[in-house]
């Protein structure tokens, strides 16, 4: 493999892992409040779908990806009301987001099938960065929502660790009922946390289809979202070690699509297969170190709250 096809794959690695890299920071925010939504599949369609289509009317992609945050957003409020307000179980309600997100997109979307984005994120150098061989052409070379992410990703772990916000998070999602005591508004942090899980669902998604796929089809999340969720799991909640992991299941998707295009004799059903194999994989071996390390998911996470119990 020559170096100009090893750059172009891995910056496409880049791309590909952006679609998941929000996505999975929004869900470790989720969960380290003590929400399990797993919907973020449903979240991340109904975000593609409002980004593709805001994008296509208004020929902005900005706007587009605006758009679909946004719907990722609202979508997170369902699973919200029903895990925060009404207590319900949080497994139920984070399938039936997606459910409804599957649905939502396939009926609404039946007239945008197989339509192309004229429009889309340009590449954007950045000054003196852009210019580190090897490097420079595979991270700086990209456009501003992949820019974004890298600030994202810095921003959340500063703030999950270093302030007031991210220290009332962290209690929240391991003693809420302390947490509540000490004057910290347990309901206020998990809707504000699922909500934005959801907006970052919505980012990912709409990258999705105005960024690296500009069109619609339906499902074409192709089970992202479910990816993103393992994706936690193996980045132990921490939004840095998230980076690594959407780079790596990034690099599998985009090399799947070069050996594709290169005529392999592999049979594509394998190559698709293979981010899905691989996300298998991770999960035990990240288990194994996080029991070995005596890593733990939040206490009291998918467990309701209830400021009345005492």
């Amino acid at each position: 493999m020559s170096e100009a096809v090893l750059i172009l794959l891995l910056s496409n690695a880049v791309k590909a892992g952006t679609i998941l890299l929000y996505p999975t920071i929004g869900e470790i925010f989720s969960e380290r409040a003590g929400i399990l939504n797993l919907g973020v599949e449903g979240m991340m369609l109904i975000g593609a779908f409002f980004g593709f289509m805001i994008t296509h009317i208004t020929h902005n992609p900005y706007l587009g990806f605006l758009a679909g945050v946004m719907a990722g957003g609202l979508a997170s409020l369902i699973h919200a009301f029903i895990s925060i307000t009404l207590r319900g179980n949080q497994i139920v309600s984070g399938l039936a987001l997606t459910i409804f997100g599957a649905g939502f997109t396939t009926f609404y979307g039946q007239q945008w099938i197989n339509m192309n984005l004229e429009v889309s994120f340009s590449p954007i150098a950045l000054p003196i960065l852009s210019s580190i061989p090897f490097i420079g052409d595979i991270l700086f070379k990209q456009d501003i929502i992949v820019y974004l992410s890298y600030i994202t990703a810095l921003v959340m772990w500063f703030v999950l660790y270093k302030t007031t916000i991210g220290i009332n998070l962290r209690a929240v999602g391991e003693n809420a009922k302390a947490s509540n005591a000490m004057g910290v508004s347990v309901y206020k942090v998990r809707y504000f946390w699922t909500f934005f899980g959801g907006l970052m669902a919505g980012a990912g998604g709409a990258y999705l289809t105005i960024g690296y796929a500009p069109f619609w089809l339906d499902g074409i999340t192709a089970g992202r979202g479910w990816i993103a969720i393992a994706l936690v799991i193996f980045a132990m909640w921490d939004p840095l070690k998230a980076v690594l992991g959407a780079y790596l299941f990034g690099s599998i998707n985009a090399l799947q699509f070069q050996l594709q295009a290169g005529g392999t004799t592999i049979p594509s059903a394998i190559l698709n297969m293979l981010p899905y194999l691989v996300t298998f994989i991770a999960i035990v071996i990240s288990s194994i170190i996080v029991k070995a390390k005596h890593i733990r998911p939040p206490r009291e996470l998918g467990i309701p709250y209830s400021r009345e119990e005492k």
